[in-house]
């Protein structure tokens, strides 16, 4: 459990984990340099599976994780951070689940929003996770549970160059390396709040993680324009990016037919989405030059065929 500064939910957070149904485990708290009460807080408690570590400067999230990677005892390693709660059974379930399935090296959860009804729908199979890790990081970091072996035989280590996208570079590497998979219960209650990383680093999270989405369909080895608008946020482009976009589209539906370093099913399903998508960028107000318009219509006459379905979806939707 990283710590920076978090007196607000540390408490609650600690709890948590002490409170665990399965009791056998050290819980490593390395505090970031911390000019909060944080360590008074951690001192305050006297269970012997504490164990701080205070660190002299502030040096950043992804290196106080990787020295718990290196420091950690235990036959498993839980992530957690210092805001959340996890449920009672969450080491208890996870335990049990990797025990079972000796082939798998991690597992995540799914998870709630603290104060909302809100459960995610986290992708669960390793087929579907590894298609899925091409958009977005579907594995909610501080519910992660993996095996310490692996970690250490393969010399596993978070990337700071990465920070703060350094889970979803860490499970893209993995991905490949061996099975991982959600477990389909909620075990942990996820706060959100105007401090945590993913708000006050929005803008370089989403840089970071668009680079890793490109690594990703590289592995097709097909060419890619580093510029593509290929699963980004982008919400208005131009007529002969999105022409680009749907032919390097179909490129890799056909280089992954052969290949398979994608679940063809996953992988073409996702491709479907990713046409939807582009017929929202070609229905926009700024797109819609009427020459580009027609050539690209005329040109690639499937995208029309999209642009239809994607009108008769909203409709009927509405």
């Amino acid at each position: 459990m990283p710590v920076y500064n978090s007196e607000l939910y540390l408490r609650e957070a600690v709890d948590s984990i002490l409170n665990q149904t399965f009791s056998d485990f050290e819980l490593l708290i390395i505090d970031d340099a911390s000019t909060d009460l944080s360590v008074a807080i951690i001192q305050s408690y006297k269970d012997s599976r504490i164990h701080l570590i205070q660190k002299p400067e502030n040096t950043g999230y992804t290196q106080s994780l990787n020295m718990g990677l290196a420091i950690a005892k235990g036959e498993f390693i839980a992530r957690m951070d210092s805001d959340d709660i996890s449920l009672p059974t969450r080491f208890e379930q996870q335990i049990a689940y990797l025990d079972a399935h000796p082939d798998v090296l991690l597992c995540g959860t799914q998870f709630q929003f603290i104060g909302s009804n809100w459960t995610s729908k986290q992708p669960l199979s390793y087929e579907e996770l590894k298609v899925k890790l091409i958009t977005a990081s579907c594995i909610l970091h501080p519910s992660v549970c993996f095996r310490t072996s692996f970690f250490r035989e393969n010399n596993i280590f978070y990337d700071i160059q990465k920070e703060p996208a350094e889970d979803y570079d860490l499970w893209t590497r993995l991905i490949f390396m061996g099975k991982m998979v959600n477990l389909d219960t909620v075990l942990l209650h996820y706060r959100r709040h105007t401090n945590q990383v993913s708000t006050t680093r929005f803008l370089e999270q989403r840089k970071i993680s668009n680079r890793i989405k490109f690594t990703m369909l590289c592995r097709l080895s097909v060419p890619l324009n580093i510029n593509s608008i290929l699963f980004k946020d982008d919400l208005v482009a131009s007529i002969s990016a999105i022409r680009e976009a749907y032919d390097t589209i179909v490129l890799l539906e056909l280089v992954n037919t052969k290949s398979e370093i994608y679940a063809t099913t996953h992988f073409n399903s996702l491709l479907e989405e990713e046409k939807y998508r582009i017929c929202k960028m070609v229905k926009h107000k700024n797109n819609l030059v009427f020459v580009p318009l027609v050539q690209l219509l005329m040109t690639r006459p499937k995208i029309f065929y999209y642009m239809i379905r994607f009108y008769l979806k909203k409709y009927f939707k509405k």
